[in-house]
This record gives C-alpha cells, sequence and structure tokens, in this order.
C-alpha cells in the first residue's frame, strides 16, 4: 500500500534551516503529485509547496516563496522541503502528501485534495 514517511524535524532556532524529507513506498512516484502542508496548534492546515509528477513544475503558496524549496529524488522515491530562514511562526506539524495524475483530469491543481498523507514531522522554532 502507499505509504509517505515524513523525517527531518526537530527544535531549532529563528534563523536556522531544515531540510525535510518524505520517503514514498507503494507508488509509482512518477505517477503522483506530491506536496507538503503544514499545520499549527489552533490552525488549519496550510498548503506550502507542490511538484508535479512529471517534476517539471512546482508550486508554493505566497506566504512561503523565496524561503520553502521542494524539490525530489525519483531514485530514491523522496520529496524534500528546504525552509531556510525559519521563524517561530513556522512551528508547525508538516506532512506530505500524494495524489495520482489521474486525479488531475486537466492539469495539476496543488490545492486539489490528496489521497495520501504522512504521519507528520514535528518543527519547532525557538526565538
Amino acid at each position: 500500500q502507499v505509504q509517505l514517511v515524513e523525517s527531518g524535524g526537530g527544535l531549532v532556532q529563528a534563523g536556522d534551516s531544515l531540510r525535510l524529507s518524505c520517503e514514498t513506498s507503494g507508488l509509482s512516484f512518477s505517477q503522483y503529485a506530491l506536496a507538503w502542508f503544514r499545520q499549527a496548534p489552533g490552525k488549519e492546515r496550510e498548503f506550502l509547496a507542490g511538484v508535479k509528477w512529471s517534476g517539471s513544475a512546482t508550486y508554493y503558496a505566497d506566504s512561503v516563496k523565496g524561503r520553502f524549496t521542494i524539490s525530489r529524488d525519483t531514485a530514491k522515491k523522496t520529496v524534500f522541503l528546504q525552509i531556510n530562514s525559519l521563524k517561530p511562526e513556522d512551528t508547525a506539524v508538516y506532512y506530505c502528501a500524494a495524489e495520482h495524475r489521474i486525479n488531475f483530469p486537466r492539469d495539476y491543481n496543488p490545492n486539489s485534495e490528496y489521497s495520501y498523507w504522512g504521519q507528520g514531522t514535528q518543527v519547532t522554532v525557538s526565538s
């Protein structure tokens, strides 16, 4: 079955950088759009970044453009989220998600629903 396992979170200081990883299994990597979300306590889940199944296009929420970078390693079936200049307001549980390309009949819409989710990795940024 499809599994997504995030790692790389932790307690860091403001200004630090982190690279989160999401290792996938049970899916044809080149057929899935992959995305990162986060959810802070008391807040709704927030889309951060997405990458199309072909790897040819990436998308970012306006709030994170310039600080967050999504990338993927097809050989390792892993998607990454590089976060620079961390701020206390970045404190949240970070999740990766996957959705098959067949559910995007026209083109990738990163704000669509995703069928598969990881368990999340906690990022805590101290000031």
